[in-house]
């Protein structure tokens, strides 16, 4: 786990030197271990290295080839790295370290990027410079699990691990105004744009290679579709399931740092720590407790602690009032996800005691545990029964129906069944609620996000479950989910590894027929029949809490004060992104029901993000880029 960053400017290298080394110094939480810079005529890579593999200084990085033409830097874990390192061996190739780093630098020389690629099983973002081809190529994982991000422009690109350290260089332009939709409408800024203009997000399982000024970009990997036709049975899959889970866990638990877990009241991560305890790993489980409130879910962990067999620390959260610093600068981009802040803490009090960190991310997302999931699906059921003209029809009854109250979900329902995809992100309250009270100012009045104007059609609602999923994987699980965890451990130098992210347990899952994944008409049934069997079923049918801070209940109570922020003369208001006085009521509502709607604490963080970033541009990234930019480093230090 590490940062990385680079710049190419044809012409340039000691402007190129500054740029590299502002976002090196930027992204120092990333990698408090040690730091490099490497030039060439063309091109300035640098690294900054939490050392998890290898500790000597062969792992040190930027690493180059034996000749220094080629250059490579690394954020990630190979888990596969011995196989492929005996697979090079056998090819002749000598190594001089012995973590995974030199086998993806040996791996491109040997095969190229698309070769390469396709043989690695991890987690990965990195970039590779060659000089005799004057290419520079990046690439990213499958799942999108490592950040990436670029800045291409007048014949250069800048890259780097967070978009707070691009911009720390000076690439990008102003605050884009649909990237602050996007925070309002779902507490993050998705993958297809960035906070600031003129920075983009390399997609997961992505190529990019820059060659003369020009970019091309293709994808290495798709997830497979579902497969109607499968004679999986439901007993097959929860063996094969258990079988990939063991495999993944194993590959993960090769460190030569200290190792813990990350352990919930669910099914997922104590699957996970049942993996561990079965593989002999002497590993010690975490979980953070919410003392008094319903979301705590310590004493489940604990018991799953205690019927494993494994050690268990469980960590407070605060129960005072604290800073939005945290959570601002751990996250490059405004990012009010509730869950987030709980993520910081418990890697905070992780890290003094080990370096990597397993969780139970991924389950939910390809076995079908989120209700969103069951409810596409009985939609769909519903819609290859019905007639073309039944969506006409129901446009017209709908009407009749109230728009509230317990007619409220049956509406729902029957919208999606006829309209699909479409009506499904339209019955989300995110941009509506600032619209109904008018809360929007002149940068924002009239805009709307694009998933907003997805057309409504009976074509969308036969095929709804698989759009569902496609939609959540691409906004949901790679724009929030996977940078909350990046996020949180790396602002505490601390490696993440998800078993159940494992590109073979979702290459088998994704294909599952949704008979099988909803086996019994329960969500993530193979997970939890595998709970069943290994731990228990107290935990297996356990109620599903989430992991998150109740932000609704604290603002209204013990962080009361921080609404303080909101009021009048905030630079949302000057700035034109809230309208002048438009705050007043929602909060004294708010605070008269002692419940804070999502929607202000989205408010809250991004009025806290503006004051910590400011809402200007640097200037046009040119001819800057070359000419002392990294005098005009903004912004705070990014993970």
């Amino acid at each position: 786990m590490c940062g990385i960053a680079g710049h190419v400017a044809p012409g340039q290298p000691q402007a190129a030197e500054r740029t590299v080394a502002t976002m090196v110094d930027a992204l120092a939480r990333r990698g408090p271990d040690s730091q490099g810079i490497e030039s060439w005529p063309d091109a300035v890579l640098g690294h900054r290295r939490l050392a998890i593999l290898d500790l000597s200084d062969a792992g040190r990085q930027p690493m180059l080839s034996s000749d220094g033409q080629v250059g490579l830097v690394f954020n990630g874990c190979i888990y596969n790295f011995q196989e492929l390192r005996g697979e090079l061996e056998s090819r002749g190739h000598r190594f001089r370290s012995n973590g995974d780093t030199e086998v993806l630098l040996r791996g491109y020389q040997e095969w190229g990027i698309d070769a390469l690629t396709a043989r690695l099983r991890g987690m990965f973002a990195f970039a590779i410079w060659d000089q005799p081809r004057r290419r520079l190529t990046l690439a990213r994982d499958r799942l999108g699990v490592k950040p990436l991000v670029y800045c291409a422009r007048h014949g250069e690109i800048g890259f780097a691990s967070t978009v707070a350290a691009l911009r720390s260089a000076g690439f990008g332009g102003e605050i884009d105004p649909q990237a602050v939709l996007d925070v309002l409408e779902f507490g993050y800024v998705t993958e297809d744009r960035a906070i600031y203009g003129g920075i983009s997000k390399l997609p997961p399982a992505t190529i990019l290679e820059w060659s003369g000024g020009g970019i091309e970009q293709r994808r290495y990997w798709s997830l497979p579709e579902i497969d109607e036709s499968s004679r999986v049975t439901f007993e097959e899959a929860v063996e094969e399931t258990e079988r990939r889970l063991l495999e993944s866990v194993r590959l993960r638990l090769i460190s030569d740092v200290p190792i813990g877990a990350l352990l919930s009241g669910g099914v997922d991560s104590a699957l996970v720590c049942w993996a561990m305890r079965e593989l002999n790993a002497n590993v010690k489980a975490f979980t953070v407790r919410a003392p008094g409130d319903a979301s705590d879910e310590s004493a489940d962990a604990a018991h799953t602690a205690r019927t494993l067999g494994i050690s268990h620390e469980i960590i407070d959260m605060p129960d005072a009032d604290f800073s939005l610093d945290e959570l601002i600068g751990a996250y490059g981009e405004p990012f009010p996800c509730q869950s987030a802040q709980a993520m910081l803490w418990v890697s905070r009090s992780v890290k003094r005691r080990a370096t990597v960190l397993l969780t139970g991310d991924g389950g939910d997302d390809v076995y079908l545990g989120y209700p969103d999931f069951w409810n596409a699906w009985l939609a769909q059921r519903l819609a290859r029964r019905l007639p073309a003209a039944t969506r006409a029809a129901w446009r017209v009854a709908r009407k009749l129906l109230p728009d509230a109250g317990p007619a409220r979900r049956l509406t729902n329902f029957l919208n999606y069944a006829t309209g699909g995809l479409g009506e499904r992100l339209r019955a989300h309250d995110g941009l509506p609620y600032f619209e109904r009270r008018s809360i929007l100012g002149e940068k924002l009045a009239g805009r709307q996000v694009p998933q907003r104007l997805v057309p409504a059609s009976m074509e969308s609602a036969r095929r709804l479950l698989s759009d569902t999923l496609a939609y959540h994987r691409e906004v949901h699980f790679t724009s929030e989910f996977m940078p909350k965890v990046d996020g949180a451990t790396m602002y505490y130098a601390l490696e993440a590894r998800a078993p159940l992210l494992d590109q073979k347990i979702w290459e088998f899952a994704a294909a599952l027929p949704p008979e099988v994944r909803f086996h019994g008409n329960r969500l993530k049934a193979i997970l939890r029949e595998m709970a069943r069997r290994r731990v228990g079923p107290e935990v297996a049918f356990r109620k599903k809490q989430g992991f998150t801070v109740p932000v609704e209940r604290w603002l209204a109570d013990r962080w009361s004060a921080m609404l303080d922020r909101l009021g009048e003369g905030t630079i949302l208001e000057r700035d034109g992104w809230v309208r002048p006085g438009s705050l007043r009521e929602p909060l004294r509502e708010a605070l008269a029901a002692r419940w804070v709607p999502v929607q202000l604490w989205r408010l809250l963080v991004l009025e806290h993000w503006m004051e910590k970033n400011g809402s200007g541009a640097i200037g046009p990234p040119s001819e800057s880029w070359g000419r002392g930019m990294a005098g005009q480093a903004h912004g705070d230090a990014s993970p």
